[in-house]
């Protein structure tokens, strides 16, 4: 029987808790129920192991960004949109490197919910793209180059990838905004 007040939505928050403290691949089932205060069999009521924890964490990740994100561009469009939503994209990165871990480490991994979530950030994605008329084809590769900067740039930053003496977010902001200017061209051309 599952013990009173302890639900899937706790768990995921504590893991989240313990991810973001020591990283992804340090959190056990063991940690989170010390965490909880409780035995680790508990936990079985709510999961059904840490690979299923580790999917749904990662379910859990992508609706936290698709809010963060979503908030940043309420209101905007065009290259205030995008630049707002990658502000959005690597704070929330950058405050919660654990859960992020999450993201990038295990979604290929079967979870029931996870083709919907992925679904909600590719939406997200697409309708700030739409200003620029790049078509369908053109904007999917638009997405995937504008997610492979964001997440290189935050993969690179959690792992201390960044050596040079020169301000990151200097970096970002010239990434990003020589980014929007080839959206820009492929607009014009089309």
């Amino acid at each position: 029987m599952a013990r009173m007040g302890l639900d899937r939505q706790t768990l995921l928050v504590a893991a989240a808790e313990l991810a973001d403290e020591s990283g992804l691949d340090s959190l056990t089932l063991a940690a989170l129920a010390q965490k909880l205060n409780v035995r680790s069999p508990s936990l079985y009521n709510h999961v059904k192991g840490l690979p299923d924890l580790k999917g749904a964490l990662t379910v859990y990740c992508l609706h936290l960004l698709v809010d963060a994100t979503r908030n940043a561009v309420i209101g905007k469009s065009g290259d205030e949109a995008i630049l707002s939503m990658c502000e959005a994209y690597l704070r929330f990165a950058r405050s919660r490197p654990g859960l992020y871990e999450a993201f990038y480490k295990v979604n290929t991994q079967q979870h029931e919910d996870l083709e919907t979530a992925k679904e909600e950030l590719l939406d997200l994605f697409v309708r700030i793209m739409e200003p620029y008329q790049l078509g369908e084809k053109e904007t999917l590769h638009a997405i995937r180059g504008l997610r492979s900067l964001l997440h290189g740039y935050a993969t690179l930053e959690q792992h201390r990838g960044f050596q040079m003496d020169l301000e990151l977010e200097e970096s970002v902001q010239y990434g990003l905004r020589t980014f929007l200017k080839g959206m820009h061209l492929n607009k014009s051309e089309a």
